[in-house]
């Protein structure tokens, strides 16, 4: 033992090993190593234990499935006496022990960074144009070629301010290597792989999340047997998928589901967050643990009419970064935004994710993307608990425990402080908490990239600093994290700053220390005032010929981009969960959401009872029966009745749907890119919404009818003419809450809902026949015909025999001129049946128009 060191036991497999600090001791399933488990859940080599000169460490070799420390997975940790270490599983893989500890270790030594010495700007750059202090007489234009117009009374002359020095010469690591020409890059860039399998001619390697598999995955993206590699008669492999949830890809592309697919040595076989690479008869395994580098190359995206709102953009970040976005309105950061996470993809260039095509391969990189748009998405009337329960069920393979998905939670709450507020609604947190829940949302699933859209957005300073500090936790605990804000008070947090120019390009790229130095500015409201009066500046022109792009961003801009010009259609989006699955759940969260608002449920009932005490106010000794003319028999009170019912049942339905889509935009923009199926999500609002209008129609029909005299028989059913103008009004209200559907995916902001509900209802009351004689006006029949309100009076008139008790030309046949009743409304079983087909083609025709619409609230890649 070294001097300062005393001697640390490790125990384990009921083995005990006294650590010498001279050496470094290995964990796995290789027979050659120190320690050898032989245990599914264990990589050939997981992990290693060293002195580290002042402490004990134990570090993970980039395992499968991952070395846990308290339940928390750990690349490396220092270690000590007591400490216990679970291998491959957080609560029931092989335990590591540790019962003595090494004595006090000696100081470590610290080395100081040495300064690079300042380096000679490059040729072609260009100083920006000066800032004018307060009381200062004069300033220094830009060249000539890049000069903005500048009034002439404010023209002056001033001293030039002092060059801004060269920076720091970069770290080899933070620059992307460049590839020789024409030379493919390396698939996972300069990574070993995580371990090795061989694969015998006569065996089949079953692939999954169960220990029974003989390559075990602890991955929740993982089915429990996901998928086998299998030999061909004539001596190649092929892999075959065995109705995986999230899929099995080969080169980005899926696996038919439950079919096969050949693979080579250039093939690469993605399974959950794993990836496979066949070298002769071994398998490589690389385990995207989310130290990952991320890059895009010369993104350029051109809108209708040839303009360019972003604009030959290049960056390359290694991997547990944290990078800044930001820049003033207009410079396309959202549209960058949308660019880097597949949403929208750009018309020119390349996003690589690990050397991967993302455009090419989203189908399957979009399981390892985290999204955090800027407003919340999740159901703010649900608890903490909730919200993440019900999104680990849609996003999770449907052959996953509730035990998984309750455990995976409790790791995600716990890592962002969430648990001491699981029970608590989202409504009732802080803004920075908020924002904590919608990031533990998308951790769920483990993604390596995160990016956020604003997530400081309308916080105070202190809840500012603590969002951005998370981001930097997230950051050093193995993500790559890339945040668009507003926000420069804590841009030292980051790891790189990339500041975009007016019209979409790069105006600097670095460390956030060294920008304000870049621009010569003494703050960040200078530089945003100059982009604001210098819009016709070269910003990006000064950028490339700086210092700091030679250093931070050449390497990556002199790669040519792989795809240019045309995107390949995206594949077909393998789905976590069954289409009835996904119903179900989707149907159980709705239904929480509807229950926990209590005016909600309060204006349920309370807006078809009033509307329905509207109508018996409505004087009638006859209610829908004949009057005392036994000639005419007429009754025109009934057909006020039957409007001011029909009218009341347009607006309780449409007022129930009219809001529904529009104010879960952001949340179903998001699940869809999840795998959400448009289908499900639209089946379950029509039915909670169609089961909450139903009873409504039921109130609203009861009041109505109770004390009037019916008809004095129906059509359908005989002694039933309640019923059968029960079911009309019913039916009303399912098509006019599918219009309400209509109008709220139609519609932008929740604010227009309103408007356009009102005037829906009064175009209702105007069709309904009942106001003005309808039928026989070319045009304006044709007109009604579209609107629900007149098939349903309709239907409800032919039950009441409408053409005797409201006439509109009964005619004269003592002197031969005959009547000329409304067609709709005829005492027929035939036209009630009409009628209320009609009314429910309506209603599905207008349910397949709010599927279409729903694409506009998709990302555009799912457009395709």
């Amino acid at each position: 033992m070294g001097h300062g060191v005393s001697e640390l036991v490790l125990e384990l497999n009921g083995r005990t090993w006294p650590l010498d600090p001279s050496r470094s001791y290995t964990v796995g399933r290789d027979p050659q190593g120190d320690m050898v488990l032989d245990d599914a859940r264990v990589s050939w080599r997981h992990a290693t234990v060293r002195w580290a000169g002042h402490s004990w460490i134990i570090e993970d070799q980039g395992s499968t499935n991952g070395t846990y420390v308290q339940g928390r997975r750990i690349h490396q940790m220092e270690i000590g006496p007591g400490a216990t270490v679970h291998l491959g599983n957080a609560t029931d893989g092989p335990r590591v022990s540790l019962s003595a500890g090494a004595a006090q270790a000696a100081d470590a030594y610290r080395a100081q960074p040495a300064t690079a010495p300042p380096q000679q700007a490059a040729p072609g750059w260009q100083a920006p144009p000066a800032h004018r202090q307060p009381g200062q007489q004069s300033w220094q234009a830009p060249p000539a070629e890049q000069q903005p117009y500048v009034p002439p009374q404010q023209a002056r002359q001033a001293p030039p301010r002092q060059a801004a020095p060269a920076p720091q010469a970069a770290r080899p690591q933070e620059s992307p290597a460049r590839q020789p020409d024409g030379e493919a890059p390396p698939v996972h860039g300069d990574r070993s792989p995580t371990m090795f399998h061989r694969l015998d001619l006569g065996r089949v390697m079953r692939i999954g999340r169960a220990l029974e598999n003989e390559l075990v995955v602890s991955d929740l993206q993982v089915s429990r047997h996901h998928a086998e590699f299998r030999a061909t008669p004539d001596g190649r492999f092929e892999i075959r998928d065995l109705g995986s949830h999230n899929g099995t890809y080969v080169n980005g592309q899926p696996v038919p589901k439950s079919g096969t697919k050949p693979i080579g040595p250039n093939d690469i076989i993605g399974v959950g967050h794993s990836t496979f690479r066949l070298v002769g008869d071994r398998l490589e395994e690389f385990v995207d643990t989310g130290e990952v580098s991320f890059s895009a190359r010369h993104l350029t995206v051109t809108v209708d009419g040839g303009k360019q709102i972003l604009k030959d953009v290049s960056f390359g970040v290694p991997e547990k970064s944290l990078i800044a976005v930001i820049g003033p309105s207009g410079s396309g950061k959202s549209t960058l935004l949308k660019a880097l996470t597949g949403y929208r993809p750009a018309n020119e260039g390349d996003v690589l994710y690990d050397n991967r095509n993302l455009y090419k391969q989203f189908a399957e990189l979009r399981q390892r993307i985290g999204l955090v748009p800027q407003d919340d998405i999740l159901h703010k009337e649900l608890t903490v608990a909730k919200a993440l329960k019900y999104a680990a069920k849609l996003r999770f393979p449907g052959d996953t425990a509730e035990s998984e998905r309750e455990a995976r939670i409790g790791e995600v709450l716990r890592e962002l402080k969430l648990d001491i507020h699981k029970d608590k609604k989202v409504t009732s947190l802080s803004g920075g908490q908020r924002k904590r829940v919608s990031v533990a949302l998308e951790l769920l699933t483990k993604p390596s990239l995160i990016f956020l859209d604003e997530p400081t957005s309308g916080l105070d300073p202190g809840m500012d600093r603590d969002v951005m500090q998370l981001l930097r936790g997230l950051a050093d605990d193995g993500r790559t994290v890339l945040v668009v804000t507003h926000s420069v008070a804590e841009l030292a947090l980051c790891d790189k700053l990339l500041v975009m120019a007016p019209g979409g390009g790069v105006a600097y790229f670095g460390p956030p220390g060294e920008a304000l130095n870049f621009f010569q500015y003494d703050t960040w409201a200078d530089v945003f005032s100059a982009f604001e009066n210098y819009r016709d500046y070269d910003w990006m022109g000064r950028w490339r010929g700086s210092p700091h792009y030679q250093i931070y961003a050449a390497d990556i801009d002199a790669v040519a981009a792989q795809s240019v010009a045309v995107q390949p259609p995206p594949a077909r989006m393998q789905k976590s969960q069954s289409w009835g699955s996904q119903l179900w759940t989707l149907m159980r969260r709705y239904v929480s959401v509807l229950a926990s608002d209590r005016g909600f449920l309060a204006l349920m009932v309370a807006l078809p009872a009033v509307l329905g005490v509207v109508s018996i106010l409505i004087p009638s000794d006859y209610g829908f029966g004949y009057g005392p003319d036994n000639k005419s028999r007429t009754n025109r009170d009934a057909s006020t009745i039957m409007l001011v019912l029909a009218v009341g049942m347009c607006f309780s339905g449409a007022a129930n749907s009219v809001r529904e889509l529009i104010k879960e935009r952001v949340i179903y923009e998001r699940e869809r890119a999840t795998g959400l199926s448009r289908s499900a999500y639209l089946m379950s609002k029509v039915i909670v919404l169609g089961v909450v209008t139903a009873f409504q129609g039921l109130i609203i029909t009861a009041i109505g009818f109770t004390p009037r005299t019916m008809p004095a028989e129906g059509l359908l059913l005989a002694h039933l003419p309640a019923v059968e103008m029960a079911l009309a009004v019913i039916a009303l209200g399912l098509t006019s809450m599918m219009f309400g559907l209509v109008i709220s995916a139609l519609v932008r902001t929740a604010e227009k809902t309103m408007p356009l509900l009102v005037m829906f209802a009064i175009v209702q009351v105007v069709f309904t026949g009942v106001l003005f004689q309808l039928f026989d006006t070319v045009g304006v029949s044709q007109f009604s015909w579209l609107m629900p309100s007149r098939w349903a009076v309709a239907a409800m008139g032919a039950t009441a025999d409408m053409n005797t008790l409201l006439p509109w030309d009964p005619g004269n046949p003592a002197q031969g001129i005959p009547a000329n009743p409304d067609p709709l409304w005829k005492h027929q079983t035939g036209v009630y049946v009409m009628d209320m087909i009609i009314l429910t083609c309506l209603g599905l025709a207008l349910a397949f128009a709010v599927a279409r619409l729903l694409r506009r609230h998709e990302p555009e890649v799912m457009r395709k």
